[in-house]
């Protein structure tokens, strides 16, 4: 209490202005690196640098001191080789300082839900393949790029247009956006999983892909078998029955909700977390 209060005493106007300026200064950088894949990794390393240095200065093991302050000067010159791509959208998006500072839309999850499900439903009829990719709290910027910005509202009838055969987007995946289609024809992680089943095909080891770095949630609609999966965590249930698609995606997306909807369906790794 007694330095808190020393260091009270001793701010002035030009020592708030210090810190309100840092403070910007990192708030901005964290708004450009913002919906990125990057966000988890920096995490991860300021996690370990912090211990690191903690380690290295508060105990008396002067070998690990040494490795850490060795160490430091490498990661400076390896983040930006890192984060290379990140880096240079960041800059990118400087030129655009309104989408840079513009808040993150919250839509309905559950309007939302029930479009993707109905869209899911009317493809599975016709046997159209797709693949709908719901991001979540982990950014997916990165292949929000690799497609075609569409930025807009979650319609059945848009879905269906974008997934029909002979469109030249029907082969990618959608991401979906605070309640609205970010791009379509997007590129997607294949899974390194080997599945004995044949019937996996490209559309559902992209769904299990993007979902095993990320919180996203995958709908896969089987053009070969009109079947519907969903993918989370690495996971992938198959065979859900179109009218319990609203129910899987609420359970996902809304866990309270889940718990507090009577009826509502879960699938077992969902209920258990078992495999």
């Amino acid at each position: 209490m007694t330095d808190i209060l020393w260091i009270v005493q001793r701010l002035n106007v030009r020592a708030v202005a210090d810190i309100l300026l840092v403070a910007v200064v990192f708030f901005l950088l964290l708004l450009l690196v913002r919906a990125t894949q990057a966000v988890s990794l920096l995490r991860g390393l300021l996690v370990l640098a912090a211990l690191s240095l903690l380690l290295g200065t508060s105990s008396q093991l002067p070998l690990f001191g040494v490795v850490v302050r060795t160490a430091i000067p490498a990661l400076l010159v390896g983040i930006p080789v890192i984060f290379q791509p990140e880096l240079r959208r960041a800059l990118e998006r400087l030129g655009r300082f309104n989408e840079v500072i513009a808040s993150p839309r919250r839509g309905d999850f559950e309007v939302m839900v029930h479009r993707i499900a109905e869209a899911a439903q009317r493809l599975a009829v016709k046997r159209h393949g797709a693949l709908i990719v719901i991001e979540r709290e982990t950014g997916l910027q990165d292949l929000v790029e690799t497609g075609v910005k569409i930025d807009a509202g979650i319609t059945p009838e848009l879905l269906a247009t974008i997934f029909f055969p002979n469109s030249p987007l029907h082969d990618g995946g959608v991401i979906v956006r605070d309640m609205r289609i970010a791009a379509a024809g997007c590129v997607l992680p294949l899974t390194a999983t080997q599945f004995e089943d044949v019937r996996f095909g490209l559309r559902h080891r992209a769904g299990i892909g993007v979902t095993e770095g990320t919180d996203a949630i995958a709908v896969i609609v089987s053009e070969e078998h009109g079947m519907i999966s969903i993918a989370h965590n690495g996971r992938m249930i198959r065979g859900v029955d179109p009218a319990q698609v609203v129910s899987a995606l609420l359970a996902l997306t809304q866990p309270s909700l889940a718990r507090a909807t009577s009826g509502l369906w879960l699938p077992s790794w969902l209920r258990g977390r078992g495999p």
